[in-house]
C-alpha cells in the first residue's frame, strides 16, 4: 500500500516496498525556546534555516507546528505555510491540535499535504476526518481513543480499525491513512518500546497500512538517548513502520543503514551519497562553529 503525498513541485511516496521517510520534526516550538520566542516575535528567518537545515539533512515532509500560548494560531500557520513552501517543494505535515488550525494550514498548503493528527476520540473523529475529506489530504491517526491511550497492541490494533472504519465512510481512502502506533518511554515501562513493536506487527499483518512513529519518545528520561533512538528506530523499521517525524539529522544515516540492510537501496547508492553529504554538512558546521 502507498501513500502518496505532494508538495509544491514534489511527490513523496511511503510504502513498505520504499525508503523510509524521514519528516522532519523540528518547525514544532514544543520544548524548543527559541522557536517559540521567534514564533511570537514573528522572527521568520528562523524558521526558515530550520526548514532549509532538515532538508539539506534528508528530510523529505516538514511538520509545521505553531503551536505557542497566547499566539493567534490560526493566523500563523498560513504564514509559516507559505514561508516553508516558498523555499521547500517538498510535502507538508501540518500539525496541531486545533482543527481550526488544520484547517487554515490546509487551505494554504499546496498539493497533497498530511495532516497530524486524528485519533479514536469521537471529537477528533468528527473534527479532523471531514476536513482531511474536503482537502483530499493525508493524515496520520494515533491509536488513542476516550479513554487514553491503550495498554495492549490488541487494544490499539482494535483503535486502528475504528479510524479506519471512520475514514471509509467519508470515503477517504485507507491508502490515505497512515497509523501510528504511539511510542511511550521505556523510562517508565520498560515494556512500551516492545507494546509499540508489537502492534506494529499486527498493524502490517492485518490491514497494511502504512505506519508512522515519532520515534524519539522512545528514550525520554534516559542517558544517551541517541543510542536508544537508533536501535529502536531500527527494530521498528525491520517490523514494518514506514516513516518517522523525527530530527533527520540525529537519525538519517540510521535510516538510510537500515533501508541499505533491508534490501531497499540498490548498490549501496542512497546510502553513500548520504554519507558523503552528511559529512560536508558536518564539517561545515564545524567550521561555522569555529568562527565564533
Amino acid at each position: 500500500m502507498h501513500t502518496i503525498l505532494k508538495g509544491k513541485a514534489r511527490e513523496v511516496t511511503i510504502g513498505i516496498d520504499r525508503p523510509f521517510v524521514m519528516i522532519g520534526e523540528k518547525i514544532n516550538p514544543t520544548g524548543r525556546k527559541k522557536l517559540a520566542a521567534a514564533l511570537a516575535e514573528g522572527n521568520l528567518e528562523y524558521v526558515r534555516q530550520l526548514a532549509e537545515n532538515q532538508l539539506a539533512w534528508g528530510a523529505e515532509v516538514l511538520d509545521v507546528n505553531v503551536g505557542v500560548p497566547g499566539l493567534d494560531e490560526v493566523a500563523v500557520m498560513p504564514k509559516i505555510v507559505e514561508l516553508v513552501t516558498s523555499i521547500a517543494d517538498v510535502p507538508l505535515c501540518l500539525d496541531s491540535g486545533n482543527v481550526e488550525v488544520l484547517a487554515a494550514g490546509l487551505k494554504a498548503a499546496p498539493g497533497k499535504p498530511l495532516v497530524n493528527s486524528v485519533s479514536g476520540e469521537q471529537k477528533r473523529l468528527e473534527g479532523v476526518l471531514p476536513l482531511v475529506k474536503e482537502h483530499a489530504a493525508a493524515v496520520i491517526g494515533l491509536t488513542m481513543d476516550d479513554r487514553g491511550i491503550p495498554a495492549t497492541a490488541e487494544e490499539r490494533l482494535a483503535v486502528a480499525e475504528r479510524i479506519l472504519e471512520a475514514a471509509a465512510r467519508l470515503g477517504i481512502p485507507e491508502a490515505d491513512v497512515i497509523i501510528d502506533p504511539l511510542v511511550l518511554t521505556v523510562g517508565s515501562d520498560s515494556r512500551a518500546a516492545l507494546i509499540t513493536l508489537q502492534t506494529i506487527d499486527l498493524l502490517r499483518r492485518n490491514f497494511g497500512v502504512n505506519i508512522n512513529l515519532g520515534a524519539s519518545n522512545v528514550s525520554f528520561g534516559l542517558p544517551d538517548r541517541p543510542t536508544v533512538n537508533q536501535a529502536f528506530l531500527t527494530l521498528a523499521i525491520q517490523m514494518g513502520a514506514t516513516c518517522s517525524i523525527t530530527d533527520p539529522a540525529k537519525l538519517g544515516t540510521t535510516v538510510k543503514a537500515a533501508d541499505l540492510l533491508l534490501g531497499r537501496d540498490e548498490n549501496s547508492l542512497r546510502y553513500l551519497k548520504y554519507f558523503r553529504a552528511a559529512e560536508k554538512l558536518r564539517q561545515a558546521e564545524a567550521e561555522k562553529a569555529a568562527e565564533k
